[in-house]
């Protein structure tokens, strides 16, 4: 009997340890999260991550800061990410570049999707077709008549092989059926450098970028890429409305997890992301930027990811398109 006893004591004993642990761990977040930006401050990835961080220090009531692990054209920062502890303390945001990443690089040590937790959308952002002013052109349809009247004699400009510049430039080319050329460079100041000089006479790049030169009357806008005008240039037309919607192209951006990163706080940072993009404060601040809140759950990031990893893995395969 009195072995009986004691077992039962040994056995609640457990249970109440057991209890107390749980009662015990903290709630997430207890500590900082780091949210990588895999590419240099500055640019539009840079400054978007900083508005949802800020807006996440105050929501999750723990500092949210932005570490910038820039190099190999976002591999260095999303590799880190990738091997980091998956407990939600280390998040990457990521631009659409991450999406045909495994495309452009088939030898990548990770894989955008398989070695990552879907966590939240955030933004998305048109891009402008900008000519130079020089150019005598309006509209685009003038723009493509010139194309075909002087084969070779237009050149679009980009940031680097299968960026979303390049990728928009390359499929205007094939859905009509003119002979422009690409110019890739290293750099943004590069590019822009050039297109105010006039050496290159075209750019596809983000609205909220390029509006201070149209405004200044340094760069003339033909038409966004986006399925809707912009509000930042609401007289410029779509590609849609031009019959040009297989060139449309969208800047967006996530924020991922290493792969394992428990539901619990998958939802936890979702919804806190998803208020955050809430705030009229934060719609504001994104509107200056060019961009727009995508809030949503999870399982958009996945859509995204495969959406443009499939359209643009394909532009990519059929174009020969490979990284310099």
């Amino acid at each position: 009997m009195n072995a009986l006893k004691l077992a039962w004591a040994l056995a609640c004993s457990m249970v109440m340890l057991a209890a107390s642990g749980v009662a015990q761990t903290p709630a997430f977040p207890d500590r900082s999260i780091r949210l990588v930006v895999a590419f240099p401050p500055g640019g539009a990835t840079d400054v978007i991550a900083r508005v949802l961080a800020q807006g996440l220090t105050t929501e999750l009531g723990q500092n949210v800061l932005v570490e910038n692990k820039g190099g190999a054209s976002g591999m260095i920062g999303s590799e880190m990410v990738a091997k980091s502890p998956p407990d939600g303390y280390t998040l990457l945001f990521a631009p659409s570049s991450h999406a045909t990443l495994k495309e452009l690089y088939p030898t990548l040590s990770f894989d955008p999707l398989r070695d990552f937790t879907p966590i939240a959308t955030v933004a998305r952002t048109p891009y402008i077709l900008v000519v130079h002013p020089g150019l005598e052109v309006r509209t685009v349809a003038d723009l493509l008549a010139m194309a075909r009247a002087k084969p070779g004699s237009v050149a679009y400009a980009s940031t680097g092989m299968g960026t979303a510049q390049h990728l928009a430039g390359e499929v205007l080319r094939r859905t009509s059926d003119t002979d422009i050329l690409h110019v890739p460079y290293k750099g943004s100041g590069a590019v822009r450098a050039d297109l105010l000089a006039g050496r290159v006479q075209m750019m596809f790049d983000n609205v909220a970028v390029m509006l201070p030169y149209v405004q200044r009357g340094e760069m003339r806008g033909l038409a966004v890429t986006s399925p809707k005008r912009s509000a930042l240039v609401p007289d410029l037309p779509t590609l849609r409305e031009l019959n040009l919607a297989a060139a449309e192209i969208e800047g967006w951006f996530i924020v991922l997890g290493p792969a394992g990163v428990p539901d619990a706080v998958v939802q936890r940072l979702n919804a806190a992301i998803n208020k955050v993009l809430a705030a009229p404060a934060t719609a504001e601040r994104l509107a200056v930027l060019g961009a727009e809140p995508l809030a949503g759950p999870p399982q958009d990031v996945t859509t995204l990811v495969t959406a443009d990893r499939e359209r643009w893995g394909k532009v990519i395969r059929e174009g020969n398109i490979k990284p310099e």
